[in-house]
């Protein structure tokens, strides 16, 4: 057998590798131990399940010089390298000083199943220098690594090679190949690589499938699966786990789980958290929960797949008890659920379900990673606490681009655009350069607060400064705060200025800016390309529906309505929510099922009366039926705003503060009601509607009247 170096040199490194764990424990068990006997030693060496069990192995085998021996040398680096043990791996394969390639292949592959990508990559690098020739169980790991970096060039590189050494046809290569292509977004050359292979096997077709799901071509991934089932190849777990994220309809999710049944893969746990998965994507949140309660032994991503499910599915109060019941059964959750959760407290918009998250992440392990970080930021913007908000955002050990835009995008939404720009340039000033994320947030923030000097200031920058060349959005947000302000001439002309065709976006901002100032002319040139291109989206024709009741034009308003009903567009039904002690309420317009609507309606009677002495008059432009006046105010004393805020009045204690949640814009008249409703009561109430926050006190709103 080939001898690595001598026995002296040898020793010297192996006890050198051992001393440290000898010195902690004064004697290492193993080097009283018998020596290993050569049949015996590879058996040995992967029995060892513990970094302290394969030392002492290791440490028999110094004494009876078995680590002189080339095949067991390279089982034992083997076997440090799948332990987790990578610099133990390394150092001895750093004093063997081998060329043999075997071994060369088996430190590539523990860097790359270590997450030591880089590091793989660099020694196959050191392998070509040396001249020591890359066979097929070198190029899998190395395109492993390159896939995991997205390094497209080095990948490119490495199938040169894989060409220039005779292994273009070798299978396993092959599917490495179209897993590393995948992974750098460059599916089109995986399929090339697919069809180019002489032959496949069940995991060139998942590989290939896998690819086309990772890169949103759902349709071609499922296209190729039935075509893989019509050359009689049998999927196996991982076949189907590629193929179930491009099913979009529930009959594509009722065939695969017929698929999943006849080749008796619905019992494996992975499939079945998949599955859960599926139908939930599908719109079949009850089918997901029956998969759910099904699973006997829950696992970690049983509960979360099914707390993320209802996430998607817009049921945030059953995601949050799911996770109450997931803590009842003592499992810890992860970093995956805890963005889950927060999501759902996000749709809910509720401070003190915030509160008892941020509690959670605090006493977790990930109280410091910067994405649940920036979440809870979020979260706590998207609650109305800023101070909670930049607590956090200052005590954050590091920050990123998400972080820096999310909290300005939140002093944006609630109408600090001043401080929205001093934490802009404080960003600016530090090494963090802003993107086109950035510059949406700051443009939307000046929009908000009719900053329309500091807004042109921040769009010309763009590429003079950071080389960020704006997008739709970007001139959206232009349109926007041009619209806002009453400069309709200059909108329309920016609009007709620009270097793209305007989009959906652009239209919209303009067509909402015509609904503050009343410019039926520009709405209806907006609404023409909105119909174009935005035909499905109910709140265009309901905007310019309202354009036209509120001048008086209810003729045309009526054939607004008609064409919905002939388009077979709905609108959105507008409604309300508050937390109340510990519990979420849903009012809508009318609302008569809450348990104290006797006791709503007749505070609510009251205190209209309160503010109508206090100089309230109804606006009843916001009534889009033709009826009679007294009718007209009648149902505006019903939105869903104002039964919310009575409610909330009712259950709290004085002088707290009312949240509340609408799911679209605030109604304009129960945007001034609540001005005086927060004059005659002393409370403070906080509006969080579908585009910003309204923070209403002492008979003011924050918004100063400009949203």
């Amino acid at each position: 057998m080939h001898r690595l170096t001598t026995r002296r040199r040898s020793l010297h490194y192996h006890t050198h590798l051992l001393s440290d764990s000898a010195k902690d424990q004064n004697h290492l068990i193993s080097l009283r131990l018998r020596p290993i006997k050569p049949e015996t030693c590879v058996s040995l060496i992967k029995q060892c399940g513990t970094i302290k069990t394969l030392k002492s192995v290791h440490a028999s085998m110094i004494r009876s010089h078995l680590h002189l021996n080339l095949f067991f040398f390279t089982n034992l680096v083997s076997q440090y390298a799948s332990l987790g043990s990578v610099s133990h791996a390394y150092t001895l394969f750093s004093a063997s000083q081998s060329s043999d390639a075997f071994l060369w292949n088996v430190m590539i592959r523990g860097l790359a199943e270590n997450g030591r990508h880089d590091h793989s990559i660099l020694l196959y690098r050191q392998m070509q220098e040396m001249g020591i020739k890359p066979d097929n169980f070198t190029f899998p790991f190395v395109l492993k690594a390159c896939g995991h970096l997205r390094d497209i060039e080095y990948g490119e590189k490495i199938h040169r090679d894989v060409v220039e050494f005779g292994y273009e046809s070798n299978i396993f290569v092959g599917n490495c190949l179209i897993t590393m292509y995948g992974r750098c977004g460059r599916f089109d050359i995986s399929r090339q690589v697919f069809d180019g292979m002489p032959e496949w096997n069940v995991v060139s077709w998942s590989s290939m499938i896998g690819t086309y799901a990772q890169n949103s071509c759902y349709e071609e991934g499922l296209l190729l699966f039935f075509q893989m089932l019509d050359e009689r190849i049998r999927p196996n777990r991982v076949t189907i786990l590629n193929v179930i994220p491009c099913v979009c309809r529930e009959s594509e999710a009722d065939e695969i789980f017929r698929i999943v049944v006849n080749n008796e893969l619905n019992f494996d746990q992975s499939v079945q958290n998949a599955a859960m998965r599926m139908y939930s994507k599908c719109g079949r949140i009850d089918i997901a929960r029956r998969f759910f309660d099904g699973i006997l032994d829950k696992d970690l991503v049983s509960w979360s797949s099914m707390i993320e499910a209802y996430v998607q599915a817009d049921l945030p109060i059953e995601a949050l008890e799911l996770f109450k019941q997931m803590n009842l059964k003592e499992f810890q959750p992860d970093f995956v659920t805890l963005l889950s959760v927060v999501r759902a407290c996000l749709n809910l918009a509720s401070l003190r379900q915030a509160r008892i998250i941020h509690g959670f992440v605090t006493r977790s392990f990930f109280k410091h990673e910067i994405a649940l970080e920036t979440a809870i930021i979020d979260l706590y913007v998207k609650c109305g606490s800023l101070e909670y908000a930049r607590e956090i955002f200052d005590r954050m050990q590091e920050r990123n681009l998400v972080s820096w835009s999310t909290m300005i995008s939140g002093y944006g939404v609630h109408g600090h655009g001043i401080e929205a720009l001093d934490l802009f340039d404080d960003m600016k000033k530090g090494s963090t350069k802003p993107d086109h994320i950035t510059f949406v947030s700051i443009l939307s923030a000046c929009s908000h607060a009719g900053l329309i000097a500091e807004g042109w200031r921040c769009f010309n920058s763009m590429i003079r400064d950071f080389e960020v060349r704006p997008r739709s959005e970007h001139y959206a947000c232009m349109v926007d705060l041009l619209g806002r302000a009453g400069q309709m001439k200059e909108a329309r002309e920016f609009i007709e200025s620009m270097p793209i065709k305007p989009d959906a976006g652009v239209w919209g901002a303009l067509l909402g800016a015509c609904r503050i100032h009343l410019n039926v002319e520009l709405a209806e040139l907006a609404a023409k390309s909105l119909f174009e291109l935005d035909a499905e989206n109910p709140g265009r024709y309901v905007l310019l529906s309202n354009i036209y009741t509120s001048l008086g034009r209810r003729e045309e308003a009526d054939q607004i309505r008609a064409l919905m009903k002939r388009k077979g567009v709905k609108k959105i039904a507008g409604h309300t929510i508050i937390e109340v002690k510990n519990k979420v309420y849903k009012f809508v317009v009318g609302d008569r099922w809450n348990p104290q609507t006797d006791a709503i309606y007749a505070e609510l009677e009251r205190l209209m009366e309160r503010i109508r002495e206090e100089g309230y008059m109804p606006d009843t432009n916001f009534v889009l039926h033709d009826v009679e006046e007294e009718t007209k105010e009648k149902m505006l004393y019903v939105h869903s705003e104002k039964l919310a805020i009575v409610f909330g009045l009712l259950n709290s204690v004085p002088e707290s503060v009312i949240r509340i949640k609408k799911n679209l814009r605030v109604c304009g008249d129960c945007h001034t009601a609540t001005k005086f409703i927060s004059k005659v009561t002393g409370r403070e109430i906080i509006v969080r509607d579908a585009h910003r926050f309204h923070h209403f006190k002492g008979g003011a709103c924050s918004c100063g009247d400009y949203w």
